[in-house]
């Protein structure tokens, strides 16, 4: 089963759709394996772009390792500047905690930054 990122996918083009329209688009595509959970720009959890809840207890997942220091079992800080669109996670202990899932968060969330700035330059237009 292929799954793709949303970025790729113009017939979720977030530009175009509404913070809800988009959450349910995203949900279907993930429910019938198109879109991968670590590729979504929405949270289906928050009802929020993905950008605006990642700090949220909620994301912490030790399993998958999505904002989790392995070596130090500590959840990892996040830390969004909305202006930059600087993304950035890790570990408040030894100041690592890298991780492949983590790095595919850090990436949704920047695509996540990006959408909403674009679709509100866009309602602005």
């Amino acid at each position: 089963m292929n799954t793709t990122t949303l970025a790729s996918t113009t017939r979720l083009n977030p530009v175009s759709r509404t913070l809800p329209v988009l959450l349910a688009m995203e949900d279907d595509a993930e429910d019938i394996g198109r879109l991968s959970p670590d590729d979504r720009l929405t949270c289906h959890v928050h009802g929020r772009w993905i950008h605006q809840c990642v700090a949220s207890p909620l994301h912490v997942n030790p399993v998958t390792r999505h904002r989790w220091c392995r070596s130090c079992a500590t959840a990892l800080t996040v830390s969004i500047d909305e202006l930059s669109g600087d993304v950035t996670m890790f570990c408040p202990r030894c100041g690592h905690g890298e991780s492949a899932a983590s790095a595919r968060l850090i990436a949704a969330c920047r695509a996540s930054l990006a959408a909403a700035r674009r679709r509100s330059r866009a309602l602005a237009a």
